[in-house]
């Protein structure tokens, strides 16, 4: 299958999971990562684009191929300013959903959180929730949004409190059954590959994955 596939935020938890995983399957001859400093390996299906995210328009001619994955994201530790929060959460996944659609890309793939509401009194589930309905008014031809609970996964920071929480949930997930399964800790690895598989199918539509859809 010749395919282009075009990815942002690869060093994360689940963009660089998904990465390896594009990069290993046939189905894709191409993977474009929009990167801000460029990932230290190669690959021969791998094109690094070194990009200044806040003049993405500068590079709206290469937003193009059969897929985008948007796993941008931050922190409040590591933006704790609230408008450049924005710009990660939003400004750019909306503008990247606005250039796949100009350039005719068929799938825009979107990852977003357990709990996105724009009408949320949390900042960091009402930013989402704003984030998933700009981009649903775009009208991409095919658009996925996946909202994983608390992330498993070997992140390259330290995060002390998270670890911790991790390891109270891996007791706690068995005991959340029926509509409080969506709230168990899901692997970074489990939101790729299904984000992957997806991209493979062709309906077109808005499809949305709680974090216990995600398998």
């Amino acid at each position: 299958m010749a395919n282009k596939a075009i990815l942002a935020g690869a060093s994360g938890l689940i963009g660089s999971a998904l990465l390896e995983i594009l990069l290993q399957q046939s189905d894709y001859n191409e993977v474009l990562v929009l990167v801000r400093k460029k990932l230290p390996f190669h690959h021969p299906k791998l094109t690094q684009l070194e990009v200044n995210f806040d003049e993405l328009g500068k590079y709206s001619s290469q937003i193009s191929g059969h897929a985008l994955f948007c796993c941008l994201g931050s922190t409040r530790k590591k933006t704790p300013k609230l408008d450049d929060y924005a710009k990660v959460d939003f400004d750019y996944p909306l503008q990247l959903a606005e250039m796949a659609l100009a350039n005719g890309m068929e799938q825009y793939h979107l990852v977003s959180a357990l709990g996105a509401n724009k009408d949320s009194a949390n900042f960091y589930s009402k930013m989402k929730g704003e984030t998933e309905d700009a981009i649903k008014l775009v009208g991409l031809p095919c658009l996925h949004i996946y909202q994983p609970s608390l992330l498993i996964g070997d992140r390259k920071e330290k995060r002390v409190g998270e670890k911790a929480f991790i390891i109270i949930m891996n007791f706690i997930n068995p005991l959340l059954i029926g509509k409080l399964k969506k709230y168990r800790s899901i692997a970074a690895k489990t939101v790729a590959m299904t984000m992957f598989k997806n991209s493979l199918k062709t309906e077109k539509g808005i499809f949305i994955y709680p974090s216990d859809k995600i398998i």
